[in-house]
């Protein structure tokens, strides 16, 4: 054990089962270690580094905020903050934006958004909100609630009420669980920690007309797949609908902490006083989103997401020992032909590539959105002798 692992035992509390690398320093599509070690990046920090490590308009970007006005609190306006709402209006297509931390933070405030709506439009009792078995929306106290995963929730019991769980790929599943108290079905469009599980076009629209007849919300927890990471600026954007809520966070800022949750004029019913946070929509976060947008339009990140994604299934499949590729953009998952993916992905990692495992039988990529053609061929030939 290093010094510094030794140091984390015994200074922070034991909640990650931390794989044992120590990353000093990143630049574009690599990690190094603190021996120089050199690591090609297809995880991006759980798809959250989109525009690559260090990059350096958003260091600039960054930097010279920094040296400008840091944090005043959300009692008073800042120019950055209102760009950036600007700006996701805009390649959104949503009407209004709230600012939070994170992800969980983000889902925490369309879940009271969407109970807010049921109130205002329906009465009081109108605050269930349906979500998928095998989804991941965050994990504070709601956001686990309307997580489907059980054992991620068992040890944290009694969670709060008003979340219900219902079977996907069948909208008939989800009529089932709608019920007189329903306010919003919340789905992730791909679902990221379930296994990179894509769900089909015509079910997403199916859902959309569903929530349509039955008068309740749709909310789109686009945390992982959103801002271009499968190949449009929100997942939904290339699958024929359009929800009422959205939320984002992990590749907004390219490391920086925040998120947002998006909606549409009809579904913004928060007044003042409804929900507040300290320091969510900072100028310092903000302008590194705005530079992140930037930098993506810049470089025409979104067609090279839909290039290196075509690159990636077609040289991961042919792999022997892969038996699928599955996900969009460039959030993948290449199904294995046993149970063996953590075992795969420490392989991986002592030849120099970093992925990981979110299932016993899935290794997750999420490379960068921009990674080059040159580096996704190496990604593949790595991956190729982690298998073997």
């Amino acid at each position: 054990m290093s010094d510094l692992m030794a140091r984390e035992a015994s200074a922070i509390m034991p909640t990650y089962g931390r794989v044992p690398v120590t990353f000093v320093r990143g630049e574009g599509s690599w990690l190094f270690d603190e021996s120089g070690g050199a690591y090609l990046d297809c995880l991006s920090g759980l798809a959250v580094v989109s525009v690559g490590h260090a990059n350096p308009a958003v260091a600039a970007a960054v930097g010279e905020q920094m040296t400008e006005l840091v944090h005043v609190s959300n009692l008073y306006y800042t120019e950055p903050q209102v760009r950036l709402a600007e700006k996701l209006k805009q390649i959104s297509g949503l009407d209004s934006v709230f600012f939070s931390n994170d992800g969980a933070t983000a889902n925490e405030t369309a879940i009271k958004l969407a109970r807010r709506w049921g109130q205002k439009t329906k009465g009081p009792d109108t605050y269930e909100v349906v979500s998928l078995m095998d989804s991941f929306h965050g994990r504070t106290l709601a956001t686990l609630a309307a997580t489907g995963q059980p054992a991620k929730q068992k040890t944290f019991e009694p969670l709060p009420t008003g979340f219900v769980q219902a079977k996907g790929h069948d909208p008939d599943n989800i009529a089932a669980a709608v019920g007189l108290q329903t306010a919003a079905v919340m789905i992730e469009t791909t679902q990221g920690e379930g296994g990179v599980v894509p769900f089909e076009a015509s079910y997403l629209q199916e859902l959309r007309a569903l929530c349509d007849e039955l008068e309740i919300l749709l909310i789109v927890d686009d945390v992982q797949a959103g801002m271009g990471r499968t190949g449009s600026w929100f997942s939904w954007q290339q699958l024929g609908f359009e929800p009422d809520i959205a939320t984002v966070a992990k590749a907004l800022a390219n490391g920086l902490p925040i998120g947002a949750c998006m909606a549409k004029e009809s579904a913004s019913v928060f007044e003042a006083g409804d929900h507040a946070t300290t320091f969510g929509g900072g100028p310092v976060i903000c302008r590194a989103a705005l530079t992140v947008i930037d930098e993506m339009e810049r470089r025409d990140v979104l067609a090279n997401c839909v290039a290196r994604s075509a690159q990636f299934s077609s040289g991961l499949a042919a792999l022997d020992g892969v038996e699928s590729v599955r996900g969009r953009g460039l959030l993948l998952g290449a199904v294995l032909d046993a149970e063996r993916a953590s075992e795969v992905t420490a392989a991986a990692l002592a030849n120099g590539l970093v992925v990981n495992a979110v299932r016993p039988e899935v290794v997750r990529f999420a490379p960068p959105l921009t990674i080059t053609e040159s580096e996704t061929t190496d990604a593949i030939s790595r991956f190729a002798s982690a298998l073997a």
